[in-house]
């Protein structure tokens, strides 16, 4: 092998750094949704919790569904909203799995930290459930961007942004025609 050949496929370094700034801006679309239901997680939780009495992992298992929601709508509609919309139901099914499996780890913690170690003073309880919440988190962005809000194909994403075109074309054409 050549010098300084590491025997991998090497991509032009303009290619390198697209995919790397398209990266940066879906962890930022990521968390600025995960931002808000972090938010929405939090303040239901203490709400249920506060108001009806009932049990902290109960509470929190109640808004974590919540916030599960605003978070997929937001995901859906802001951070992947240029991902493949071909398959919602299994979109959907997906989502709800890696959902339900982060609600787990996110309440897990939670209901470790309370029946494990005794720690239910209502600081303690955000606590971990933050805590809880920033691990299911980090499975959630990993499993949503693999399994559930896939990249389109290169092929079909230049087909769907050329007949985007070729629409917007022949609107501009038919306004021309009538404007005569």
């Amino acid at each position: 092998m050549g010098s300084g050949s590491t025997g991998l496929k090497s991509k032009p370094p303009g290619a390198m750094r697209r995919q790397f700034d398209q990266l940066i801006r879906e962890i930022a679309k990521f968390g600025a949704v995960g931002g808000a239901g972090l938010l929405v997680n939090l303040l239901v939780f203490n709400l249920v919790r506060h108001a009806t009495g009932l049990q902290v992992v109960r509470a929190s298992v109640i808004a974590t569904v919540v916030a599960i929601v605003f978070n997929y709508i937001g995901f859906r509609y802001f951070t992947y909203r240029d991902r493949d919309k071909s398959g919602s139901t299994r979109e959907v099914s997906l989502f709800l799995l890696f959902s339900a499996a982060g609600l787990v780890i996110e309440n897990g913690v939670l209901y470790i930290a309370t029946y494990g170690f005794g720690w239910d003073t209502p600081l303690q309880s955000n606590i971990f459930k933050f805590l809880g919440i920033g691990l299911g988190t980090l499975f959630r962005f990993w499993s949503y961007r693999s399994w559930v809000f896939r990249t389109l194909p290169a092929g079909e994403a230049v087909a769907g942004a050329e007949s985007i075109l070729e629409a917007a074309e022949r609107q501009r054409r038919q306004g021309q025609r009538v404007n005569r």
